[in-house]
């Protein structure tokens, strides 16, 4: 196929050119066409990142979907919300969203296929149904596209930010401010690869919004609202003021607590999410209360009082 360019398509990357051009196929598909060749400007390969001309002739050669690489696997699933469109799921800590390094079974995505029939496919072939993610160790709500019109409404909320995703949290400290706003950009950490970090001038913006819900004697329990969805944003972000998320060695948290037993988690859990319906527009609010074990860990500790 052949793209028609306008002329506000001058000085776009040949990515986000495409992806605007072609909503119906996921950013990370077109990138991979681009690399394998699929996607010829002017009749030669080039990069994600090339500024595309008013002059270019762009030519695209769409890659047939392969089959699902994923199996089906009889995993429990706690259904928060479904209709015709999509599903919400309670994700347990632990559980990952879907297969990559290293893991190839157990996932939501493993789960996901034993129980429906119908999951949209705009997320490529080894992540059916996934609009966003969550980490490993963070539990809560997630939402699940059966269609892949349901798929690309849902990911343009979230692009475009009209998606509203509020976490709990415990961290570390006393947090002074009842209120905050942590505007800092998000990049992969240089001298550590599986972190990220917000203490270099450069990266992807990302803000995180907090509320202190209650103080115990070390620490602070929030509200947490993103208004971006960066990797690691909170856990990052939250460090980054001095007050690392309960559990999360990797960002600085202890390993062990005094009087306290051991997180075999972060505490941090995804509670809340609105959206507007993909079908009728309805403004949906979907919750998933805190797990029994981080209540039970929080209302342990020496209580400060509510804020």
């Amino acid at each position: 196929m052949r793209i028609t360019l306008t002329r506000d398509d001058a000085g776009v990357r040949l990515d986000h050119l495409l992806h605007s051009h072609l909503p119906q196929y996921s950013r990370a598909r077109l990138q991979q066409w681009i690399k394998n060749g699929r996607v010829q400007v002017n009749g030669s390969a080039c990069r994600p990142s090339y500024l595309v001309r008013r002059s270019d002739v762009i030519d695209v050669e769409p890659a047939e979907l392969s089959p699902l690489f994923a199996t089906p696997e009889a995993i429990p699933l706690k259904i928060l919300h479904e209709d015709q469109d999509l599903v919400a799921i309670d994700k347990p800590a632990g559980m990952v969203v879907h297969t990559g390094a290293g893991v190839r079974s157990g996932t939501l995505v493993n789960a996901l296929l034993h129980h429906f029939d119908s999951l949209s496919r705009a997320g490529g072939d080894l992540r059916p149904g996934i609009v966003h993610r969550l980490d490993r160790y963070t539990s809560g709500v997630l939402l699940v596209a059966k269609n892949d019109a349901a798929h690309q409404n849902l990911a343009e909320q979230f692009a475009s930010r009209q998606i509203e995703k509020t976490y709990l949290a415990l961290v570390h400290g006393k947090v002074k401010l009842d209120h905050g706003r942590i505007a800092k950009p998000i990049t992969r950490d240089p001298r550590q690869r599986v972190r990220m970090t917000a203490r270099l001038a450069r990266g992807r913006q990302a803000i995180t919004e907090y509320h202190v819900l209650r103080r115990s004697k070390d620490f602070t329990f929030l509200e947490v609202r993103i208004g971006t969805g960066r990797t690691h944003q909170i856990r990052v972000h939250l460090a980054s003021i001095g007050h690392p998320v309960a559990g999360d060695r990797l960002y600085g948290a202890p390993a062990t607590i005094d009087g306290q037993p051991t997180l075999s988690r972060f505490f941090l859990h995804a509670h809340r999410i609105r959206f507007d319906h993909p079908s009728t527009g309805d403004r949906i609010t979907v919750e998933s209360p805190l797990p029994a074990e981080l209540t039970d860990w929080r209302d342990a500790l020496a209580d400060g009082g509510p804020a």
